[in-house]
């Protein structure tokens, strides 16, 4: 471009800002595992799995194999978290995919089975309780997946659950029906019966009351072999006599309750008491011994007063 005087002007063009693009979220995926290390979710899918299955057998009539089902899978459940933490296979994912494997097997699969076997003749309100039931099952599962640090790590707390776990709920909500395969259905197929049941166990599961974590519990040395001998006996008693076996496993477990109360907060008050004591004890701080002064004036600091 020419000016006035005929001289050559450059024209500044004005380029428009650069708009700058936001970074993408790249999408965490998934390390590779080797075979090992996916053990534990194989087996939490085997505890889905065996969940769905009851459920089928109870739609078909078949409930001794809805009941075996569920056993099955709180077998398997028993089994990913130690596998995992055996084989330092621990992640989030795996976490998540247990929480959603026991909702079906503990939560989704017992209210089925029980609505199909009695509740249904209640109509709705069978309906409702059974529904109440799997609620309650969920709500256990994200506060148990939900809770702080501070409260897993007290020591009075460790050995203790926060109400009953959902394989255990699913468990006692079942033990009409052991004993209806045991001694009949004259009684223990009533639906009020199986409502009060299936009622108290779902408070029992998002109550406070502690229930004993058999995952904290060790067995002394001198008690191993006696140990390894009850649960063989078990065992034994479990293949003749599955259902009379765990009703009293059933039994066992509400009776300990009043026992593991008295046990959490008998160690909750000597936590309280150590802490307590430790508070009022004066902490003694020692002093610094003043440093001496060498004889020389030169060395003296500028604030000494002279005379």
């Amino acid at each position: 471009m020419k000016g006035y005087d005929g001289s050559e002007r450059r024209v500044l063009r004005m380029r428009p800002p650069r708009m700058r693009r936001r970074p993408r979220m790249r999408a965490r995926r998934l390390s590779d595992l080797s075979v090992n290390r996916m053990v534990p979710n194989v087996l939490t899918l085997l505890a889905l799995c065996a969940g769905m299955t009851a459920m089928r057998f109870a739609m078909g009539g078949n409930y001794e194999g809805a009941v075996f089902a569920i056993i099955a899978a709180g077998i398997f459940d028993g089994l990913d978290g130690r596998m995992a933490r055996l084989l330092k296979a621990t992640s989030s994912f795996g976490a998540e995919l247990d929480s959603l494997s026991d909702f079906v097997s503990f939560g989704v699969a017992p209210a089925a089975v029980l609505y199909l076997w009695t509740m249904s003749e209640l109509h709705g309100l069978g309906w409702a309780i059974v529904l109440f039931f799997a609620v309650c099952c969920a709500l256990r599962l994200a506060r148990f997946n939900t809770e702080t640090t501070h409260e897993l790590s007290s020591s009075y707390a460790a050995p203790f659950f926060t109400g009953a776990p959902a394989p255990a709920g699913a468990g006692l909500v079942m033990v009409p029906m052991f004993l209806s395969f045991q001694w009949g259905d004259w009684l223990f197929r009533s639906p009020y019966l199986n409502a009060v049941t299936v009622t108290g166990i779902a408070f029992l599961m998002v109550s406070k009351v502690p229930t004993v974590s058999l995952k904290r519990i060790r067995i002394p040395h001198h008690l191993v072999i006696p140990t390894l001998l009850a649960f063989g006996v078990a065992t034994a008693f479990l293949t003749t006599e599955p259902w009379l076996t765990l009703t009293v496993v059933g039994i066992v477990y509400v009776g300990s309750i009043p026992l593991t109360i008295r046990s959490y907060y008998r160690l909750k008050r000597e936590a309280e008491a150590r802490k307590a004591e430790a508070a009022e004890k004066p902490e003694t701080v020692p002093l610094s011994a003043p440093a001496p002064y060498p004889l020389s004036e030169a060395t003296r600091p500028p604030s000494d007063w002279r005379h």
